[in-house]
This record gives C-alpha cells, sequence and structure tokens, in this order.
C-alpha cells in the first residue's frame, strides 16, 4: 500500500513513519579484498563466504518492523519483502495477480469472496503457510485490538472470515466491496504472532531472524541505521539473485550521494527523490545510471481543520482562522505551481491539483477551469477581506482580535523542497501581510498527531487501487483519544467525502467508480484542507558495475524503490551473474543497475522525517 512519505508519524505504534522517500534500490557483489569504511584495509575473503549484496541507500528510518504498526514506505517496502500478501500488482501494468491466493471467487450477491490459498508456500521456521495465517491476520485487525493497528480500512466492511481448510479462506462481507482483489495487507505467521501482547507495542525487532514467507527474510535491524535480509531460498515464486539486501539509513542526503559516488552502497532513493542538481551531476558519473520516471506520489500543503477524536473531542492549537474555507483558499491561490514545478523541481515533476497522479490514468483528475484556485494574488488578498482578515497600518493581516496573521508550517529537515518551497510561501503570503514561521525538524510526527501545527508538507504514495489514500480522510480514520496515532492524514471529517467513499468502495463497476473517486478528489480540492502542488518524478540512481539489470514498475517508464509489489529487489541479478532476470509477474527487465562494495551496514544518524507515509520521504506504501 503505499503510504505517506511526506511526513512523519510517531514512534509509538504507528507514528513512526505519508514520508517519501519516492524510489530505490541498488545491488553490490561482495569481492575479495575489497576496502570498506568498516574495514579501510582490504581483507582477503574467503571464497565460501563471498555472497552477493545489494545495499539501497534511503532517506528515511523503519518506524516499526510490525506491519500492524508501521507507516512509512521504507517500513511497507520491507513488509512486502518479509510477508506474502493474497495478491499482489503486475509489475507492467498494475492489474492484480496472484499472490498468497491462487483464485478467487466471489457470490451472486458479492458479499462472500473465497480464495484458494496456494500450498507451496511456507514459512522460514518450515511450518507451511495457510488459510488460518490469513484469516487470524484479518481477524485481529477487525477486533482492532490496539489504536495503532494499520490497514484496518481493508478490513472495517468484514462481517466474519474463516479458514475452512488449509487452502480455502473464505470473507463474508456486510455489503459488496470493490478492493477484494487488492487488500494491501501483509499475512503474518499465526503460529508466531499469536504468543505476543499487545499489537499496538509490539515492533516485531527483537528476535532474528524474523519468520516470513517472503523473498527476503530480516535477519538484523538497528534503530535508524539499517536493516538486513537475505534471499528466501524456498520462496515460492524463485530465490531472488542476490544473496543479501540493506536498506541504509542516510540522514543527509548528500552523504548518501556521496556513498554512490565511492561505492559503498549501489542504489539511492533520494528523500524523496535526487535534486535536480544531484540528479544532473550524477549523470555525468561513469557507472552511475539516473532512472527518471513519473511518479506514484503527490506534494502538498495541509491545513489543520482543527484536530479531533472520533466522539468529537477536540485538542491541539491550530490556528482558528484555518476553520474558514475562505481562509485555506486564499493561501493556495497566492501558491504559484509553475514556479515551484520551474524553479524547485526544475522539471523533474508535473503540476499537481488532484489527490491521484496522473500515472493512475484511470483515477486521475483535474479541476474544471471555473474550478481551479489558479494563481492569483489579488484574488487571494480579496478571499482574505472577504474572510474578515484585513491589512493594518503596517500592511499586516490581522482578524476581530487585532492579533497579526501568522502561522506555523511543518517541514521536514530532511527534505530540500520543503525547505526551498518554504521560502516562496513565506515572500507569497508575506505579500498577503501573513507571516510564516517555517519549522524544519527531523520528527515532525508528534506535533502533527498531537494537532499542533497549523501548516505542513504532506504527501503519499498511491496505489493501483486508490481505496487506502482516500481513506485516510474519513471520519473514521480520527483517533480514538487525543494525540494518539491513528489512521487519519490531517483530522479532515466530511460528511459528504465519507458518503462517497462508501460509495465508491461498493462500486463494481470500474468506469463508475473512477467517476466517484474523481468526484472524491473534486470535493478534497475545494475543502481547501489539501493543496496538491505537484507530482514528483521518481528520481533515482544506481551504479551501473554492480547490477545486471533490475525492474521497474511500470516497465516501460517506472520506479525501481517504493514498488507495489517486490519486482526490483526480487529479480535484480549482480552484474558478475550469467543469470538474467526471470519472470517478474508479467514485466521484463526495466532497467540496468550496478554490483557493489560495502559488506556491512553502517550506523547511520538520525531520525526520519516522518511517521507516515506523508513525510516526503515517506509516504506509505
Amino acid at each position: 500500500m503505499d503510504r505517506r512519505d511526506l511526513h512523519a508519524r510517531p514512534v509509538r505504534a504507528r507514528r513512526r513513519l505519508r514520508l517519501l522517500l519516492a524510489s530505490g534500490a541498488a545491488a553490490f557483489t561482495l569481492t575479495a579484498g575489497l576496502a570498506t569504511p568498516l574495514n579501510p584495509v582490504p581483507q582477503q575473503a574467503e571464497a565460501k563466504d563471498d555472497k552477493s549484496t545489494l545495499t539501497v541507500a534511503v532517506a528515511q528510518s523503519v518506524d516499526s518492523l510490525s506491519p500492524f504498526v508501521a507507516q512509512r514506505l521504507i517500513s511497507t517496502s520491507v513488509h512486502r519483502l518479509m510477508y506474502d500478501f493474497l495478491t499482489n500488482y503486475d509489475a507492467e501494468t498494475g492489474k492484480t495477480i496472484p499472490g498468497l491466493a491462487t483464485e478467487w471467487k466471489t457470490s451472486k450477491d458479492k458479499l462472500t469472496w473465497t480464495y484458494k490459498i496456494r500450498d507451496n508456500s511456507k514459512w522460514s521456521d518450515g511450518k507451511q503457510a495457510t488459510a488460518e495465517d490469513a484469516a487470524w491476520t484479518y481477524n485481529k485487525l477487525m477486533t482492532k485490538e490496539g489504536s495503532a493497528l494499520q490497514n484496518a480500512s481493508f478490513v472495517t466492511n468484514f462481517k466474519k472470515v474463516t479458514a475452512p481448510s488449509p487452502t480455502e479462506l473464505v470473507v463474508e462481507l456486510k455489503k459488496p466491496q470493490a478492493t477484494m482483489t487488492a487488500l494491501d495487507i501483509p499475512i503474518v505467521p499465526k503460529h508466531v504472532w499469536e504468543k505476543e501482547g499487545d499489537l499496538a507495542k509490539f515492533n516485531n525487532d527483537k528476535k532474528f531472524p524474523i519468520v516470513g514467507n517472503g523473498p527476503f527474510i530480516v535477519t538484523d535491524y538497528k534503530v535508524d541505521s539499517y536493516v538486513k535480509l537475505k534471499a528466501n531460498k524456498d520462496f515460492w515464486r524463485g530465490t531472488p539473485k542476490f544473496d543479501e539486501l540493506v536498506f541504509r539509513y542516510y540522514k543527509d542526503q548528500d552523504a548518501a550521494v556521496a556513498a554512490l559516488r565511492k561505492g559503498e552502497v549501489s542504489f539511492v532513493a533520494g528523500s524523496p527523490s535526487l535534486t535536480p542538481a544531484q540528479a544532473a551531476s550524477l549523470k555525468k558519473t561513469d557507472d552511475i545510471k539516473v532512472n527518471d520516471a513519473p511518479g506514484r506520489r503527490f506534494f502538498a500543503i495541509a491545513a489543520n481543520p482543527g484536530a479531533r477524536t472520533k466522539d468529537g473531542k477536540k485538542f491541539g492549537d491550530g490556528h482558528p482562522s484555518l476553520h474558514d474555507q475562505k481562509v485555506r483558499q486564499a493561501l493556495f491561490t497566492a501558491v504559484d505551481r509553475k514556479t515551484i514545478i520551474d524553479k524547485v523541481f526544475q522539471g523533474y515533476a508535473e503540476e499537481g491539483a488532484g489527490y491521484i497522479p496522473p500515472r493512475f490514468k484511470d483515477y486521475f483528475w483535474e479541476p474544471e477551469a471555473d474550478q481551479k484556485l489558479a494563481y492569483d494574488p489579488k484574488k487571494a488578498a480579496q478571499l482574505l477581506d472577504d474572510a474578515g482578515y484585513k491589512k493594518n497600518g503596517d500592511g499586516k493581516r490581522v482578524g476581530k482580535d487585532g492579533k497579526p496573521l501568522e502561522y506555523r508550517m511543518l517541514c521536514h529537515a530532511t527534505d530540500p523542497n520543503d525547505k526551498a518551497i518554504g521560502k516562496y510561501l513565506k515572500e507569497w503570503w508575506g505579500d498577503l501581510g501573513i507571516g510564516l514561521k517555517v519549522d524544519c525538524m527531523d520528527n515532525v510526527t508528534d506535533p502533527w498527531y498531537a494537532g499542533e501545527y497549523d501548516l505542513a508538507f504532506d504527501g503519499w504514495s498511491v496505489n493501483p487501487d486508490p481505496d487506502f489514500v482516500l481513506s485516510i480522510h474519513t471520519c473514521a480514520a480520527l483517533p480514538a483519544k487525543p494525540k494518539e496515532t491513528a489512521a487519519t492524514d490531517n483530522f479532515i471529517c466530511d460528511k459528504k467525502f465519507d458518503d462517497l467513499y462508501e460509495k465508491q468502495l461498493a462500486e463494481y463497476d470500474p468506469a463508475k467508480r473512477a467517476d466517484i473517486v474523481k468526484q472524491m478528489q473534486s470535493r478534497l480540492y475545494d475543502s481547501g484542507y489539501m493543496n496538491v502542488m505537484a507530482y514528483p518524478n521518481a528520481v533515482e540512481a544506481y551504479r551501473t558495475d554492480q547490477i545486471k539489470s533490475i525492474t521497474t514498475m511500470p516497465k516501460s517508464a517506472g520506479n525501481i524503490y517504493g514498488q507495489d509489489g517486490y519486482w526490483s529487489w526480487w529479480s535484480a541479478v549482480p552484474a558478475d551473474s550469467s543469470e538474467s532476470s526471470g519472470d517478474s509477474g508479467g514485466s521484463s527487465t526495466g532497467v540496468v543497475v550496478g554490483i557493489a562494495v560495502a559488506a556491512v551496514v553502517l550506523a547511520g544518524g538520525g531520525f526520519l522525517i516522518a511517521r507516515r507515509r506523508r513525510s516526503t520521504a515517506e509516504e506509505r506504501e
């Protein structure tokens, strides 16, 4: 699922996370006699110890290795490697293909779904993966044992889930649900997880190797530093070509790029993408290729609508003026998206508006000419006048209380785009008479969940099925208690939006459902709570002397890191291998990459910017 990349969530349960990383992976082969950062003097390695290792530099750290609580893109990407899902997405077309389930059917009334579970999937401890594991996972989400459980939106409409046999899973629904072949929920081993207590507090990071049935097995993990995985030789789709896969966290993106140049890592994902300057420089470097493809994320400004719980209890200290739609629209009308695309992204992005990136053409939406909040400072000033915030003698906008209009904006310290755009906003909004303080911090999650912000840079990765990123703006996603980790992206609760959400969820006709999803985006746009400024490209780089081939998604022009699946890492072939990439679920090799140099993962500093996929580097899956 894609989660929020553009901002950070709390470290509790799910809070560690809608930043975004955008894409990334690379590979490298450990060879005898090579120097590494932890071993400056080359040592002669014994042949039996040689392992091909693919090392990926990422701009966010793992918030949790538990799929019940994690939100960051890096975490959900790792979960796709650790655990199988009921279904998967074809690497080339994005259409549903078999995963743990080999086939499925629904009753005439569409209220009962029956899945056939494959009999050739084993957990890494040797036990068979069965329908009972899937039933247990879904039932835990349904009972919501722990306020931080992720992915609960997928099962809210479930009435009953059973496993009549090891190879048969039956899901009974309260009403028809169009996402039954797009349940982006990692299936965990019941015999391991049922021994744990509160799942909201279990991070799955104490016992290694971690029992899984995906293409890779997690063997080691260090907070704010790295995650190490080894190839699962018993994976039913086939053994990955690389023996090891390492995700190494770099708080400083320039340091990650430098590591790529030196061969200390094989791939750099960016924060969530490489900057134009970094991409331009790397394009001129031998043995390094820059992959520039349409992204699956959006980059936005989120306005605090007033933090509240499900039962309506208010908390936080968001500026009350932002409760006024005219004020929110005035702010967004004073944002010059074209300048942001040209000056900040320097062409590595498309101008934004709707919630779904143009990469997903069926759901992509654009406002009509008379609806569009085009750049118009005069109109913005008039909207503020109409809302009762007029300029005083000092040129400052003041309300009825006589206090100047000033806002705080959450900014991800590791995202250069946040900082650059923040400078433009201070200028544009300053001309309107509005003060702006851009707070760039390593941890934006805690103030975000506490509702202690006015505006924030936001962003999520979107899946082929948009249900999840739509669900985070429903009333059901609000927290049960103040400051509690929750599924909500920005405390939005709008009855009309909720009604449309329920409607699209029950609509099986693709064209009709797409139309409803577009209506939801239109509603979100008009509300002014979210201002989507851009759809950033997935700009990433890798060493071509370390990987022979690797699959992009989609095949023709797609990303490597943060895919809706595990195709890139599973298919990657070491540069010194005589093998070619195998069947990747309908996709063929998309890019050529390279091998690498280090054997151990460096402990790399700090905390990530976001816990949610909203973090600019994170995005939830």
